[in-house]
């Protein structure tokens, strides 16, 4: 079984910075992706970024000039940088673990965390 947990966030005034992260841990197979979603109260669950083992990320148009994702693939962790943070961005933020087992992929979610911008 794959246990994953989000962490890092919290309250910051509009224009700041704050890191996210995502960890994975137990019986982890070969990863394939790790993708962050936000959901607003309220709202459907949208995706933000993807980050494939190659260390290749694609953004969601809104965030491209303003997220980093980057990954340590030996602490099996995933950072989301999110920088010039916009009132809109308050969601709670949830990673999914795509991780291939037994030749299917499986996906693993966190609990999510809770990011507010506001002043």
């Amino acid at each position: 079984q794959v246990q994953v947990v989000e962490s890092g966030g919290g309250l910051v005034q509009p224009g700041g910075s704050l890191r996210v992260s995502c960890a994975a841990s137990g019986s982890i197979g070969k990863i394939m992706a790790i993708r962050w979603y936000l959901q607003a109260p309220g709202k459907e669950r949208e995706w933000v970024a993807t980050t494939t083992t190659g260390n290749t990320t694609n953004y969601e148009d809104s965030v491209r000039a303003r997220f980093i994702a980057s990954i340590d693939n030996a602490k099996r962790r995933l950072h989301l940088q999110m920088n010039s943070l916009k009132p809109e961005d308050t969601s709670v933020y949830f990673c999914d673990w795509a991780i291939n087992g037994g030749g299917r992929t499986y996906e693993y979610w966190g609990q999510g965390t809770q990011v507010t911008v506001s002043s």
